[in-house]
């Protein structure tokens, strides 16, 4: 099998990398960064969230694991003490792959025909850089809302726990092929009026925001930012892809979801 590792650049987590290609160089596994068929991850979250982009055109073929140097995280579930332990299920024991939803944002410019195409793992949010958003929301075609105010957030349900769990969104299990789009801070009066409610769209089911007032537009794609002078539409839905997780023992959601925000 080939493999890839990659470090969220600290000290501890730079040391793991280095004995983790070793241990499976070792077992002879093949180190291959162009077309793993396993990254594994050291660092925490933001790592595997860097890796999944990095990796993004081999989903098909490359699955992840991730052992956190940090705080415990929703994607990485290995601790530094068990790096022998995980080397020797990666090198001998078949593995469980565990597929997660993302999210389709398709984005279109005023003056041209030609979009752009992304995934996330997490989020995409749209916010005016100066002053309040104004934004049609359409579903499925149809006509729903006119939003203003600070922003929208369109969300995964792996993703339900980080911005959109801090804007009052709903946390969503992550086998839920599902988008959420989370408020921020609308303005309801005479004029505009919002649902004002986290809506949670199924699969199949496209949003499409369409800014109405003339600003320039930032759009993030999980911790990627991109600037825009004129969007004419923000396109998101479920993608035809997922993320696949290399899962050797349980690593049950609402547990950490509970060790996350609960737990003392």
């Amino acid at each position: 099998m080939k493999f890839m590792v990659t470090s969220r650049g600290d000290d501890v987590s730079n040391t793991l990398q280095q004995r983790i290609k070793r241990y499976l160089l070792d077992f002879g596994l093949l180190y291959d960064e162009h077309e793993p068929e396993m990254v594994i991850t050291v660092g925490g979250d933001g790592t595997l969230l860097q890796a999944f982009h990095d990796y993004s055109e081999r989903l098909e073929d490359t699955a992840f694991v991730g052992i956190h140097t940090g705080h415990l995280g929703f994607y990485a579930d290995w601790v530094p003490d068990e790096v022998e332990k995980l080397v020797i299920h990666i090198a001998k024991t078949p593995y469980q792959i565990v597929e997660y939803p993302l999210l389709e944002v398709v984005i279109r410019q005023e003056g041209t025909s030609n979009s752009e195409r992304h995934l996330a793992l997490n989020e995409c949010t749209i916010k005016s850089i100066g002053g309040s958003l104004v934004s049609t929301i359409d579903i499925k075609g149809e006509p729903f809302e006119v939003f203003r105010g600070d922003g929208l957030c369109v969300s995964t349900p792996s993703g339900s726990t980080a911005y959109n769990k801090a804007l009052g969104g709903a946390i969503l299990h992550p086998s839920l092929a599902s988008i959420q789009i989370a408020e921020m801070a609308s303005i309801n009066n005479r004029v505009y009026r919002t649902v004002g409610s986290p809506l949670v769209l199924p699969q199949h089911h496209t949003c499409l925001l369409k800014p109405l007032n003339d600003v320039d537009i930032q759009v993030t794609v999980d911790h990627y930012t991109l600037e825009h002078r004129r969007i004419k539409s923000l396109q998101c839905r479920v993608a035809e892809e997922k993320i696949r997780f290399a899962r050797f023992r349980p690593f049950p959601f609402w547990k950490r979801v509970r060790e996350s925000f609960i737990r003392e």
